[in-house]
């Protein structure tokens, strides 16, 4: 397995494979690695000749009040994850290489950025959409694999690439979650062990709401009002948000159908924890 920590390098090296008619996987990380990114990377080894992992904790999804200096941060440990799990490539670029002095653009996607987690978090998804719309003029991948557990983010790269032609496929893998229904998230260590014994709650309250959509009920208020009231009985969680969205615009429903996104945003403390899943079969569990 190659690290390289350059964009020059990157380049180059993807120019190589490109030439050679391999088809190049691409799964963008923040680094400190648990099994849900193990499980994307998975599944572009299934899809992909050869399989690059960008880690780069992004400076620019950060809010000036978030937790960028104490991301969690592990470099060794993530390389010898993906060796295990099969990837090629691990591009680790610093942030002077991949936002150069004087670098001015921004990437940004109007209305689906500014719902959900961007009504909280002004700028976050300009920042996502930036780092990841440069890290596929790097690496030029041919397909590309993201969590659904951040089924808005996901959404979002979908319209950038369908708006700007880009060619390549976005993937979306499913959740991964803790034995308890909690999904994985590098935040999960910063929960105190009271707020880590509320936290299946979130996904506990999606899974009533499942539960009630498929006995038929469809009246998004009252389904939502179900959700807020298990999470808002634990002691140490504050809703944010809960909603009930359009898988793939982010639009609300007033009514619940298949293709629904039931997602939320929920403090424990400090620590902010999101989750969702789609209703039916159109968009799969979340």
């Amino acid at each position: 397995m190659e690290i390289i920590r350059t964009v020059g390098e990157m380049k180059e090296r993807a120019r190589a494979l490109r030439a050679s008619g391999a088809v190049i996987g691409l799964v963008p990380t923040m680094g400190y690695l648990h099994e849900g990114h193990l499980t994307l990377v998975r599944t572009a080894r299934e899809l992909a000749d050869s399989v690059v992992v960008s880690i780069f904790v992004n400076p620019t999804q950060f809010g000036p009040s978030e937790d960028l200096a104490t991301y969690p941060r592990d470099l060794e440990r993530d390389v010898a994850l993906l060796e295990d799990a099969g990837a090629d490539i691990v591009f680790a670029p610093e942030a002077p290489d991949v936002y150069p002095r004087g670098f001015a653009t921004v990437v940004h996607v109007q209305r689906l950025g500014e719902k959900l987690c961007g009504a909280f978090r002004p700028g976050h998804f300009d920042g996502v959409c930036t780092v990841v719309a440069k890290l596929f003029e790097v690496v030029r991948p041919d397909l590309s694999v993201f969590g659904q557990k951040d089924g808005q983010q996901a959404a979002i790269i979908e319209r950038m690439v369908e708006d700007l032609g880009m060619d390549v496929q976005v993937i979306r893998g499913p959740t991964v979650r803790e034995p308890d229904g909690l999904a994985l998230s590098s935040r999960n260590g910063y929960l105190s062990d009271e707020e880590r014994a509320e936290a299946p709650v979130l996904h506990a309250a999606l899974e009533h709401a499942r539960s009630l959509y498929d006995s038929g009920e469809t009246d998004t208020a009252r389904v939502l009002g179900e959700v807020r009231a298990m999470i808002e009985a634990k002691p140490h969680a504050e809703v944010q948000y809960v909603s009930a969205v359009d898988w793939k615009s982010l639009d609300d429903v007033a009514e619940l159908r298949a293709g629904t996104m039931l997602a939320l945003a929920v403090f424990f403390g400090k620590t902010r924890l999101i989750d969702n899943l789609v209703l039916g079969e159109a968009g799969g569990e979340g």
